[in-house]
């Protein structure tokens, strides 16, 4: 099993979603992700380094991008949150 570290906006992230979405994210997604970190799937271009897992909740769509160090068990999350412009924002962030 994977351990979790995150990057430190994503605490703002969170506060960003209503708080039934967070209590399912920390309780049933991030257990998931943590179990099997290759069920996302790999981006290309200039974020290929980095995994995005796609998930719904109440019919609204969700990611979370993440990075596999394998070597040291740990998954590093980059960003959780809702679909729409979720890409833009995460390349800004690891501008």
């Amino acid at each position: 099993m994977f351990k979790d570290r995150y990057h430190p906006a994503v605490k703002k992230d969170l506060k960003k979603l209503d708080q039934a979405a967070r209590q399912d994210i920390k309780a049933a997604w991030i257990p998931k992700l943590l179990s099997d970190p290759y069920c996302g799937e790999e981006l290309t271009g200039i974020l290929a380094a980095i995994r995005s897992f796609h998930f719904k909740i109440r019919g609204m769509d969700y990611r979370i991008a993440y990075v596999v160090k394998e070597n040291e068990q740990i998954i590093d999350v980059l960003m959780i949150g809702k679909r729409e412009s979720f890409y833009q924002v995460l390349k800004r962030r690891l501008e």
